[in-house]
């Protein structure tokens, strides 16, 4: 089961700090998960630009120039906030039983462990 799933708040924890223009610190929304490579991608961190070279669509607008998005960054490098605290914590997974149309069903849930310190 994965630690970080899209739609989660996340915080980068590693990397360069703000002040030397870095994204540590900043937190945001998983976009995307990239299960092969341990990547997720996060909105408005880690921004890389790219030339897209100059095309026309079948109205016959302009395309291309100098666009800028969100590239992957490694799973490691971020954490799930706690929704409670907002603060950075570690993920833990328990077993819940779950009774639906008279069938007991065991599950694993995820839950934000307590955040004590910063990570």
């Amino acid at each position: 089961m994965a630690n970080i799933k899209k739609g989660d708040l996340v915080q980068v924890i590693s990397g360069r700090s703000q002040a030397r223009g870095g994204d540590r610190g900043k937190q945001g929304k998983v976009l995307e998960v990239i299960v092969a490579e341990n990547r997720v991608v996060v909105e408005g961190i880690n921004f890389v630009t790219k030339h897209v070279r100059v095309g026309q669509t079948q109205r016959g607008t302009k395309t291309g120039g100098i666009e800028t998005h969100e590239a992957p960054i490694h799973v490691s490098n971020v954490a799930l906030v706690d929704p409670e605290t907002k603060k950075p914590t570690r993920v833990g997974f328990r077993e819940e039983v779950v009774t639906k149309d008279g069938v007991e069903k065991t599950i694993r849930v995820r839950y934000a462990k307590k955040s004590g310190k910063d990570l």
